[in-house]
């Protein structure tokens, strides 16, 4: 069964699902900041567009493009700036 997320007033949605790689969810971000809180660590992996990335303790954003995947531990909050519409997929372990 799928489930359908809105953030942000509508600015960020994803579609979650289950699968062999555990929780997963895909989606859209339309330009902005966004500040994201997690529960489990989260393996993002940008699919189009670029996200700019601050995570938790860093003082220094990294640019993240297509194929490219980043961490996000447990229990923290990270920050993203969005330039272009971007699409993103997340496996949550």
């Amino acid at each position: 069964m799928f489930k359908v997320n809105e953030y942000f007033d509508g600015n960020v949605k994803s579609l979650a699902f289950e699968n062999t790689e555990g929780v997963v969810t895909v989606g859209v971000m339309a330009p902005g900041e966004y500040e994201f809180g997690t529960t489990t660590v989260e393996y993002m992996t940008v699919t189009s567009g670029e996200l700019v990335v601050q995570l938790a303790g860093e003082t220094k954003w990294k640019s993240y493009k297509p194929f490219e995947t980043f961490v996000v531990e447990k229990d923290t909050k990270f920050r993203v700036k969005v330039s272009e519409q971007t699409a993103y997929k997340c496996v949550y372990k």
